[in-house]
């Protein structure tokens, strides 16, 4: 009995922690969002379920979940392909190898804001080093206002996140890779499995585990991108680039509707829970399947 109360001291830091932090907010907002409260006066008034509704029913509010949909699986997806070949290539101990690893992670600890303003002159249309790199290689025609285009800003944006992750994502392949035994390997090359088939059935499936997280946090990541949209386009052209935490800022800050942006947020975490469950679901399906 005394050592469980010692043990629970050890985890009261951490309980607190994350009620102020996390629980506490939360149920906060969760009250505000039954509120016309502005943010600034001491007063408010309840009003139900009419923030939700006029959330849901938002035409700004519908852009920017589509936006979100479209950002995560552009990120997803190839986040994901290039992480894993990257994996797959850097996998082995070599000096090389690993200094390409380190190459290849370095974007991952800058923060979002100096990746946002870096590729913002990037993508610039004027005075950009891709513009100015393809004038200056004959190919002219291809120069963009890359962030510029409604078409294709969430597109642009997308890339740099990749840019941004994949290495990191890369490291968590490469610990799956490692914890593979070799001799799984060499039982498939000794009944004559081509390197796809070798792929199919012994690193895929025992490198599940690791794709979940890198689709989870990838996911989790790319719903949270506020702060490098906001620093590349702040949302725009014309919401073009506007997600739901950006939705969520301009609502609370540029219109002063805290309960209005207390609902989306609302809305916005209980999205993100059930789209990280179906995933966690669908990938515990493909790898119970093999």
């Amino acid at each position: 009995m005394k050592n469980r109360i010692q043990l629970s001291l050890f985890l009261l830091p951490g309980l607190l922690l994350y009620v102020a932090l996390f629980v506490f907010p939360t149920l906060t907002g969760l009250f505000y969002s039954f509120t016309d409260w502005d943010g600034v006066s001491p007063s408010y008034a309840f009003v139900g379920l009419d923030n939700y509704k006029d959330s849901l029913s938002s035409i700004v509010f519908r852009k920017a979940f589509g936006n979100n949909v479209e950002f995560m699986l552009t990120v997803v997806i190839a986040q994901t392909f290039i992480s894993l070949v990257l994996a797959l290539l850097l996998v082995r101990n070599t000096k090389t190898r690993i200094a390409l690893r380190a190459l290849y992670f370095l974007p991952a600890i800058l923060s979002s804001v100096s990746v946002g303003l870096i590729w913002a002159f990037m993508y610039d249309p004027s005075i950009g080093l891709i513009n100015y790199g393809l004038n200056e290689a004959g190919m002219g025609s291809m120069a963009h206002n890359w962030i510029g285009d409604p078409k294709i800003a969430i597109y642009a944006i997308a890339a740099v996140q990749v840019w941004a992750h994949a290495g990191q994502m890369m490291i968590v392949f490469i610990a799956g890779l490692q914890g593979i035994p070799a001799e799984l390997y060499e039982a498939a090359r000794m009944d004559g499995g081509s390197k796809w088939q070798v792929f199919r059935t012994v690193t895929w499936p025992l490198l599940a585990p690791s794709a979940t997280i890198v689709v989870a946090y990838t996911t989790i990541q790319s719903f949270k991108a506020f702060d490098l949209i906001f620093t590349m386009t702040d949302g725009g052209p014309n919401y073009a680039t506007e997600i739901l935490t950006t939705y969520i800022y301009h609502t609370a800050f540029g219109s002063y509707s805290f309960g209005l942006a207390s609902a989306g947020s609302m809305i916005f975490l209980v999205l993100l829970a059930l789209l990280t469950l179906l995933q966690f679901k669908a990938l515990r399906a493909d790898r119970v399947s093999y």
